[in-house]
């Protein structure tokens, strides 16, 4: 199995609060933008090209995130399905410390909306970084 899939994500100044924490909205976008790079990276998909729709998406928050914080979101795939992929993520800080962990379903569509098989090759390609089983 490949390393977990990792992306770093800047914390910038319009993504705190009054607080000068990191506002909790803010972390659904930091997970997008790791799923992104993932679709890019290991799907070998262009977003603008991608069908796929969020279904669901559970955050929970560990602790706050702050200016200094340089945190990664690393995540893997969980649960292959035929039209539909599991995704869990962690946040963490530079020093490794978890501030939140997630997970998104994600389901391919088509161009009414409906869901759609994911075709075999990004089924292979996801299996095969995640060592995953690639059945329909």
């Amino acid at each position: 199995m490949n390393e977990k899939f990792t992306t770093e994500i800047p914390v910038r100044f319009r993504d705190l609060d009054p607080m000068d924490h990191v506002n909790h909205a803010v972390y659904a976008s930091y997970i997008e933008a790791a799923r992104i790079d993932y679709i890019d990276e290991v799907m070998e998909i262009r977003q603008q090209d991608a069908g796929f729709v969020i279904v669901n998406l559970e955050i929970s928050y560990k602790r706050p995130l702050t200016r200094g914080d340089e945190p990664t979101v690393t995540l893997w795939v969980t649960d292959l399905g035929t039209t539909s992929c599991t995704i869990e993520y962690e946040i963490r800080t530079a020093d490794g410390e978890i501030a939140a962990t997630a997970e998104t379903v994600m389901v391919q569509t088509n161009s009414e909306g409906q869901p759609e098989p994911l075709s075999d090759e990004v089924r292979e390609r996801i299996a095969e970084y995640e060592n995953l089983e690639a059945t329909a």
